[in-house]
């Protein structure tokens, strides 16, 4: 029995990806539905939970596999899916094969939505194979023409998904009915994601975890009941036989062609805090300006790595690009580097100089990735607004997330990450000073200007906190 048929497991959060999904086998129409993401980041799993009952055939491409061995895989996959025990002839060339499949779609009674599903489809566009075009022809000429499929494309390769199928100039073009570009676990699916498997972590583990690993929920998949966040990144991140030792290695290259300059950008990124601007990445990781830079910075963006902030009625020039995968910052900062994978490594490095500056922008884009949950804590979430991070080169001041609202009013994010609640001194009061008064010199704004701080435990009562902190969010806000 193909294994699109077995009982899975439920699934945990991704409740806005499921009801896409779920929409669209009561359209009147066939759907074609495109699923994008990072590799480990669950996709397979979303559409067989999602479509479990309905999947009627099921293809998944083979990593640099032959066009005679990916055909021979789909007629055993066809021959599975028929269920008569007998396997067909393997197809001469694509263009048969989807004929193949036409005809054993035709044959399926029932009023309801028959559910397609290819899996890892860059794959199965090996060269020269064909494949693309006999998809188009497929589509078009007979899924089109119908009102009872339901069409999956999935896909890791980022850059061929993005360009292949979601930007298609060809005779895909604008035919995707729907795309879900599947990103990280929030901290309420992490939460929830535990919960299923029966882990117990309070606010402080999970987020300890999330910040050195993300939500990818393969990674998350390594957490051991019973143990602490530092055990787990202990043993998946240092030891021997962790997962994530070597993830990096193999991560950007399974998802890019040539990926030597996603790398770079990314290296040069995890060094500035701040971000870096677009001419600041071209000399920080020697690249060269032009189109390819750009596609890359957005294949990259596409597929979760990094995220770009543009302030309103600012230059492209002025956009800032800032790191926030997680498990890209963690190692760069800590696995690569370690001189030893000994015993008690992460333990060690707990605590540390490099260890806080790490923590404090691993908090940063956890709440970044959070921006939504920061909203509906502040009670604005039904509330027009746009958020983006503001750099002052010449007043010299930098704030990390602003919440530009409709009632003209403005959210100054201070997002601090402290094991006890935060503590504001003196000298970090005029800090804040000088970067509202740099920001409303520079912007010329005349709008309120709230001061908004989150962090793990709230802030430490004293004089600075009664004057400068307007509003206080703390982490379980965020789940």
């Amino acid at each position: 029995m193909p294994s699109s048929k077995n009982i899975l497991r439920p699934l945990a959060g991704r409740q806005e990806e499921s009801g896409i999904l779920r929409e669209a086998l009561l359209s009147d129409r066939s759907e074609l539905i495109a699923v994008y993401g990072r590799r480990r980041i669950g996709k397979t799993f979303l559409i067989r939970s999602v479509y479990q009952k309905e999947i009627c055939f099921e293809l998944s491409g083979s990593l640099n596999a032959p066009m005679d061995m990916q055909l021979s895989n789909f007629a055993k996959q066809l021959g599975a899916f028929m269920g008569k025990g007998i396997r067909p002839e393997t197809p001469a060339n694509w263009g048969t094969a989807f004929e193949m499949l036409a005809a054993y779609l035709e044959g399926i009674r029932g009023k309801s939505k028959k559910v397609v599903f290819f899996d890892e489809l860059p794959w199965l566009d090996s060269m020269h194979s064909g494949f693309l075009s006999a998809f188009d022809y497929f589509w078009n000429n007979w899924c089109a023409k119908r009102n009872d499929l339901v069409v999956v494309v999935c896909g890791s390769a980022a850059s061929w998904m993005i360009q292949k199928i979601v930007y298609n100039k060809g005779g895909l073009h604008n035919r995707i009915t729907r795309q879900i570009r599947l990103l990280p676990f929030t901290l309420a699916e992490t939460k929830a994601f535990f919960a299923l498997r029966n882990i117990s972590l309070d606010a402080m583990q999970i987020v300890q975890i999330y910040m050195a690993m993300g939500g990818v929920p393969h990674y998350l998949e390594a957490i051991k009941r019973g143990k602490s966040a530092t055990q787990n990144i202990e043993a998946i991140c240092f030891g021997d036989q962790g997962l994530l030792r070597h993830e990096f290695e193999h991560l950007y290259q399974s998802l890019y062609q040539n990926a030597e300059t996603h790398l770079s950008i990314i290296r040069a990124l995890a060094t500035k805090r701040k971000g870096l601007l677009r001419s600041e990445i071209i000399k920080l990781a020697k690249l060269k300006s032009g189109g390819y830079l750009s596609q890359v910075l957005i294949e990259l963006e596409e597929s979760g790595f990094i995220a770009s902030y543009s302030p309103p009625k600012r230059k492209t020039k002025d956009t800032l690009y800032r790191l926030q995968d997680e498990y890209s910052l963690f190692y760069l900062k800590f696995i690569e580097s370690a001189q030893s994978h000994a015993p008690g490594v992460w333990a060690t490095l707990s605590g540390s100089p490099v260890w806080r500056a790490w923590s404090g922008y691993a908090f940063e884009a956890l709440c970044l990735k959070h921006i939504q949950q920061i909203k509906s804590a502040l009670q604005i979430g039904a509330l027009y607004s746009e958020q983006y991070a503001w750099y002052g080169r010449e007043e010299g001041a930098q704030i990390d997330l602003l919440i530009h609202r409709a009632d003209r009013c403005i959210n100054l994010c201070e997002m601090k990450f402290s094991v006890a609640p935060f503590e504001i001194t003196a000298s970090y009061a005029r800090q804040l000073a000088h970067k509202e008064q740099a920001y409303r010199s520079a912007t010329k704004t005349n709008q309120t200007i709230f001061t908004t701080f989150v962090t793990m435990y709230g802030l430490k009562p004293n004089k600075w906190s009664a004057q400068y902190a307007d509003q206080e969010i703390v982490v379980v806000d965020l789940f």
